[in-house]
């Protein structure tokens, strides 16, 4: 009898000690949706869950950085937008870094040129996809970047966001790359916002327009057309065209100066715009035309490169008079610390600090610990992005819709008061 109980007892601690190594030696189970790490980001281990990713996972060892790409210009012309992009992306980072990282990770970049172009474009975006720990892209600067780079970097799982890609085709239901989203408004309010300051502040009745062939120009100068005349009634006389690296404007603008127009719009790029600043000063039929421009040549490039015939120009643009103190207090310092600059030189920098914070929440989201690598998903990073609902950024509070505009849209108008930018509407 004795040895009876003696071998049941001996049977009843294996039992136990069976059940404690299949609940992980002793400890609690995960909950349903958990991965182990308490961070509830799916079912299933790691193995399975990037298995199950079309494009699997992005494995960070243990100490190694969480690396994001970057598609920008950051250099010739132009380089004034993605070098301001550029730092409030890093603002966004290195503030995360001194508080630990993400998951315990320091966040790290790999910067790439999108020149501005199609051809930077697809360059910088075949340069991050062919880097298997890049996680995401911060870009493009551009829409003519963002066009080739964004049909790349998805094809190839790499969620993008982009800080100042504006061009409306880039999330229109037909023609949106499913891992693309942006922070940057959609020209479908910034065209409709300078038809309304056309008409009711300027009470123009006659409008003209000149894009160089570029998705952002073409696309926000037809935007700026049709709601000029639906809004007010008002008369587009001519729409032209130009080249970029053109030089001489003198016979287009005589052109259009023989309408006289109300307004002359053209939302062009630094080099271009100044030049046809400069000429249009001296144009016979434009003596009393305002001009105005947008947000590729909102900078103090071009003013300077426009010299006095920038004086009492408009530019619309995203709004820049954000609430709260974390702007000043926290991100112009800090921007200053790794620019150099004492003020952002151009205006799409907080929406690079925002694209930033919300690719670093989705991989807090779907990111998997597990024998100390973490794994993200490509796919599921992509839907957490797209899923941002709320996100509480310097730009406003941002949700993006299934074609990624991500964007709390608000436009201003300024002119070029003394030498420098001043908004003036609304």
């Amino acid at each position: 009898m004795q040895k009876y109980m003696r071998w049941s007892a001996i049977l009843a601690v294996l039992v136990l000690v069976l059940a404690a190594c299949q609940n992980g030696g002793g400890g609690t189970d995960p909950s349903p949706g958990d991965n182990g790490n308490g961070n509830g980001n799916g079912d299933g281990g790691a193995a399975e869950q990037c298995d199950a990713d079309e494009f699997g996972c992005v494995e960070v060892a243990e100490g190694e950085p969480i690396i994001l790409g970057t598609a920008l210009v950051i250099s010739g012309p132009n380089s004034t937008l993605g070098l301001d992009t550029q730092y409030g992306a890093q603002v966004a980072a290195e503030l995360r870094n001194e508080e630990g990282g993400v998951l315990g990770r320091q966040i790290e970049f790999d910067f790439q040129d999108d020149g501005c172009s199609a051809e930077g474009g697809t360059a910088a975006a075949r340069a991050l996809v062919s880097n298997p720990q890049v996680v995401a892209v911060i870009g493009t600067s551009c829409s003519s970047a963002g066009v080739p780079a964004a049909e790349i970097t998805s094809e190839a799982g790499y969620t993008m966001v982009s800080p100042s890609n504006t061009a409306p085709s880039l999330t229109a239901e037909d023609t949106h790359q499913p891992f693309y989203a942006r922070t940057a408004h959609n020209d479908s309010v910034q065209g409709a916002a300078m038809a309304e300051y056309a008409c009711t502040e300027l009470g123009a009745e006659s409008a003209a327009t000149i894009h160089d062939g570029s998705p952002y120009a073409e696309q926000l100068q037809q935007v700026f057309a049709d709601e000029f005349q639906e809004q007010c009634g008002g008369t587009i006389t001519v729409q032209e065209a130009i080249t970029v690296g053109q030089t001489d404007f003198s016979a287009l603008l005589e052109s259009i100066g023989a309408d006289a127009p109300d307004l002359l719009y053209y939302p062009i790029f630094v080099a271009e715009a100044a030049l046809v600043t400069q000429q249009a000063a001296q144009t016979p039929g434009l003596e009393n035309t305002q001009l105005a421009g947008a947000d590729a040549a909102f900078t103090q490039d071009f003013v300077d490169a426009a010299g006095g015939t920038a004086e009492g120009m408009i530019m619309s643009g995203p709004d820049l008079e954000f609430a709260g103190s974390f702007y000043e207090e926290t991100f112009k310092p800090k921007y200053t610390e790794i620019s150099g600059e004492a003020q952002p030189i151009q205006v799409f920098h907080a929406h690079a600090f925002d694209a930033v914070n919300i690719v670093l929440a989705a991989i807090e989201e779907v990111g998997i610990e597990e024998g100390g690598t973490l794994y993200i998903p490509r796919t599921a990073l992509r839907d957490a992005v797209l899923g941002t609902s709320g996100h509480e950024g310097i730009t406003g509070t941002l949700t993006c819709t299934e074609t990624g505009d991500c964007a709390d849209p608000a436009i201003s108008v300024s002119e070029v008061q003394d030498g420098e930018f001043v908004r003036i509407w609304p």
